[in-house]
């Protein structure tokens, strides 16, 4: 009775508590699903500022130098396509709620990366109209189930192209121009602990796959920004 008491949003603290009291150890049980939520929660939490770095950034220079935007493209359309199966398949809140909150950051760091490129042409006006006329009929999830399946199985590839293009553009350039360090850290770990508690909600493993897709991809994005940051210029010594 006591646990049902403490339930809140899905989180059982009534067991750690039962055990604490008795100066006793919380079995895994119990411990694990408590610990998986709340991380699940701190990571809806932290993502409403994730891409605020990058968005600062920008604005802050003024220039989308060193920046794809293939990429951030690519990103929208997987963020889209990831919130809507895990609306559709009923996860609970704590396991997707950042894809939300994701996605319309990088709605609007696409419009702020169109006004600082250079004048969008027929083809940009195309792709941004396409998807304003697509992405509700996904996110209400009225198309056909099978084709659903497709799709989701298909935002793993499109994560992975969506970093693949700015990597190379990393690499090509020697440098990562204005690519946001705390924004790409913050993406790294969330991945890594978005897996922890994929495992522990149960999830579906191509839900777990997407997070282990992230991993890879953006500690790559992560290590290239460490790679080729410039080293701050020395002071010169004033001559006497």
């Amino acid at each position: 009775m006591v646990a049902m008491e403490l339930e809140i949003l899905g989180m059982n603290f009534g067991c750690v508590l039962a055990a604490l009291s008795d100066a006793k150890i919380p079995d895994k049980g119990c411990l694990l699903p408590l610990i998986s939520k709340l991380l699940g929660y701190a990571i809806v939490a932290a993502s409403t500022t994730v891409k605020l770095p990058q968005i600062l950034k920008i604005l802050k220079h003024g220039s989308v130098r060193g920046l794809s935007v293939a990429s951030f493209e690519l990103e929208v359309v997987g963020y889209t396509i990831a919130l809507a199966y895990c609306i559709h398949k009923g996860l609970p809140f704590s396991a997707y709620g950042e894809l939300a909150f994701l996605l319309i950051q990088a709605i609007i760091l696409v419009a702020i990366i169109y006004y600082y490129s250079p004048p969008m042409g027929a083809k940009t006006w195309m792709k941004a109209l396409l998807y304003c006329g697509l992405a509700p009929t996904v996110l209400a999830g009225k198309i056909d189930p099978a084709l659903f399946e497709v799709l989701y199985a298909s935002q793993h590839a499109i994560f992975f192209f969506a970093r693949v293009p700015q990597i190379w553009k990393n690499f090509s350039n020697k440098g990562t121009g204005e690519l946001s360090f705390l924004t790409c850290f913050m993406n790294f770990a969330g991945s890594i602990v978005r897996v922890f508690t994929s495992i522990q909600e149960k999830t579906p493993l191509s839900v777990i796959m997407g997070s282990a897709i992230g991993i890879v991809m953006n500690g790559t994005i992560l290590g290239q920004i460490l790679l080729y940051q410039k080293p701050a210029p020395k002071k010169q010594k004033k001559e006497d």
